[in-house]
C-alpha cells in the first residue's frame, strides 16, 4: 500500500498568468493538499474521504481520480486494477489547485504502484492533459508546483515544460479561502479574448522584473513587480469586495496581495510573522463567508508531491 500527498498551490502569483505557480505548506504543519492511498486490486475501486469529500461526484467515472486512472491505463496500454482512497482536503473551485492536487497525487501513486513506467516529463504532460479537461485549457501553473515543489516557471519549450526558480525564503504567504466556490472554467471565460499592445508590454515588463528580482535576491523589487493586468481587473468582480480588501491588507503591512489562481482564494505576502498574523486575523474576521472558510500562513513547499505514512 502506498500513500501519496500533493500540496496546494497558488497559480499565476498575480504577475505570471498561466506562467508562474508556487506550492505552499502551512507553517503550523498541517497538510494543505490531497492524499491518495493505493494498492493493486482485482478491480478498480474508489473510496472518498476527507473534509471536502461531500463535494465530489457520486458517479466514480466523473471523479478526477477515475479519469487519471483511465488515461494512465490508455497510455501504458494495459488495464491495471487498483483500489484507491482519495482524501479530499482541499475544497473544489477554491483557487488553490484542488483538482491539480488530486491529479498529481493520483498519477504519481498509480505510476509508483505500477513500478514507474512513465518518467517525470510524461507524467507532467498527462497531468496537464487531465487538468486541461477540467478547467477548459491545458495549463501547468498548478500541477507543476504541486508535482515538483517550489516556485515554478512554465516554459514555452517542447523538451522542458517547467523549471524551478528562486523564491524568497523569508516571505510568508497568507492564503484565505472565503468558503465559496468559483469554477476555473467560468473564471477563464470572463477574460477578454484580446488585449491591447500596451497591456501586453506592461505585463511582460512586470513579469521580467519579477523573474530578474527573484534571481538577484531583490525582495522589494519582486514585490513591487507583482502587478496584474491580465486577469485581476476582470476576475475581481467575482470576489467579494476584492479591491477594498486588497487596500486594507496592504495597509496592514502586506508587501503584495492578489488572487490565487482563478479565485476566490486571495493571497497576501509579508516578511514579518507578526504582520502576517494580523493579516490572517483580519481575513478571518472580514473575508470568510461561512464556517467552512479558512486562512493559513504558509511557506513555499520545496518538496512537492511525496510519499507519507
Amino acid at each position: 500500500m502506498i500513500k501519496i500527498y500533493a500540496p496546494a498551490s497558488i497559480g499565476n502569483i498575480g504577475v505570471g498568468f498561466d506562467i508562474l505557480g508556487a506550492a505552499i505548506k502551512p507553517i503550523n504543519g498541517d497538510l494543505l493538499g490531497d492524499c491518495i492511498t493505493i494498492k493493486l486490486s482485482e478491480e478498480f475501486q474508489l473510496f472518498n474521504k476527507g473534509i471536502f469529500s461531500n463535494q465530489l461526484p457520486v458517479n466514480n467515472e466523473q471523479n478526477i481520480v477515475w479519469k487519471c486512472w483511465s488515461k494512465f491505463c490508455n497510455v501504458i496500454k494495459k488495464n491495471i486494477p487498483v483500489s484507491i482512497i482519495l482524501e479530499k482536503n482541499l475544497p473544489i473551485g477554491s483557487g488553490l489547485g484542488s483538482s491539480a492536487c488530486s491529479v498529481v497525487a493520483t498519477l504519481v501513486a498509480i505510476n509508483e504502484a505500477c513500478n514507474n513506467p512513465l518518467n517525470s516529463k510524461d507524467l507532467l504532460l498527462l497531468m496537464g492533459e487531465v487538468e486541461g479537461e477540467i478547467s477548459g485549457s491545458i495549463h501547468y501553473d498548478n500541477v507543476a508546483p504541486s508535482y515538483f515543489g517550489g516556485l515554478q516557471l512554465i516554459l514555452e519549450d517542447t523538451d522542458i515544460i517547467s523549471q524551478k526558480i528562486p523564491n524568497f525564503k523569508n516571505w510568508l504567504w497568507i492564503v484565505a479561502w472565503p468558503g465559496i466556490k468559483l469554477s476555473t472554467a467560468e473564471a477563464r471565460k470572463i477574460l477578454p479574448k484580446k488585449y491591447t499592445r500596451d497591456i501586453c508590454v506592461k505585463n511582460s515588463r512586470c513579469l521580467a522584473s519579477f523573474i530578474h528580482a527573484s534571481y538577484t535576491e531583490q525582495s522589494n523589487l519582486a514585490a513591487r513587480s507583482m502587478k496584474e493586468f491580465i486577469a485581476e481587473p476582470y476576475r475581481s468582480k467575482l470576489l467579494p469586495n476584492f479591491f477594498k480588501n486588497k487596500e486594507k491588507i496592504k495597509k496592514l503591512g502586506a508587501i503584495s496581495c492578489g488572487i490565487s489562481g482563478s479565485g476566490p482564494t486571495i493571497f497576501a505576502i509579508s516578511e514579518d510573522i507578526e504582520i502576517a498574523k494580523k493579516i490572517s486575523l483580519w481575513l478571518e474576521r472580514n473575508y470568510l463567508q461561512n464556517n467552512t472558510g479558512f486562512v493559513y500562513i504558509c511557506y513555499i513547499d520545496a518538496k512537492g508531491v511525496r510519499k507519507i505514512g
